[in-house]
């Protein structure tokens, strides 16, 4: 253990991370898919590759990746692989737990695009209050879950928030650990609850 925590310390530093490059998705259409992005919310079509071989794994599946553009340059990427298929929904995940969020520059900004979608008959959930930013969330076609986000809190609240965010998540983690103990000892049956509520206003259906 000794000779491997000093080979890691050898290690170089971790290179700088500067934004996302991408993140992708698998499409049921690339050109359903768009009209989506490109004519509803205006992310230019950017990139596209082609090809039947799999160059990271080198199996055989041909698709169409394609990509569209954000203003500080990353994308958001699909495959369509050709037999209109969309990819199926986690089985253990709620529908609101994986999705990505998209930033735009004001609350109004926000408004409108919401009134945009709508226009175009997609349903949208919100203007959400979460304190620090406001959010709407929909569907993309391919039943991507989508949020955009106008941010509310200045650079000084970020940074306030940031200095607990390690003491919070240690906290989480130690009685994560105690949780798994009872449940292996059959103390539990309940999933854990957070240490603090967040969002009080909110209160649970029964």
């Amino acid at each position: 253990m000794a000779a491997v925590l000093k080979d890691l310390a050898a290690l170089p530093a971790p290179a700088p991370i500067h934004q996302l490059h991408h993140y992708a998705y698998r499409a049921r259409d690339a050109e359903e898919t768009r009209h989506f992005y490109e004519d509803i919310l205006g992310l230019p079509l950017y990139h596209i590759i082609q090809s039947d071989v799999v160059p990271s794994t080198g199996e055989y599946c041909p698709y169409t990746h394609f990509f569209f553009r954000l203003q500080d340059g990353s994308f958001i990427a699909f495959f369509d692989l050709g037999n209109d298929e969309a990819a199926l929904p986690s089985p253990n995940t709620p529908l609101w737990v994986n999705h990505i969020s998209f930033r735009v520059d004001s609350v109004q900004a926000l408004t409108d695009m919401k009134a945009r979608l709508e226009a175009h008959g997609i349903e949208v959930l919100g203007i959400t209050d979460h304190h620090i930013f406001d959010s709407i969330y929909f569907f993309d076609p391919n039943g991507v879950r989508l949020e955009l986000t106008a941010q509310r809190a200045d650079e000084f609240q970020m940074l306030q928030e940031s200095r607990t965010a390690h003491a919070r998540l240690n906290e989480w983690t130690a009685r994560k650990e105690q949780w798994r103990r009872d449940r292996a000892a059959g103390k539990v049956a309940a999933p854990l609850k957070p240490q603090q509520n967040d969002r009080p206003e909110f209160v649970p259906k029964t």
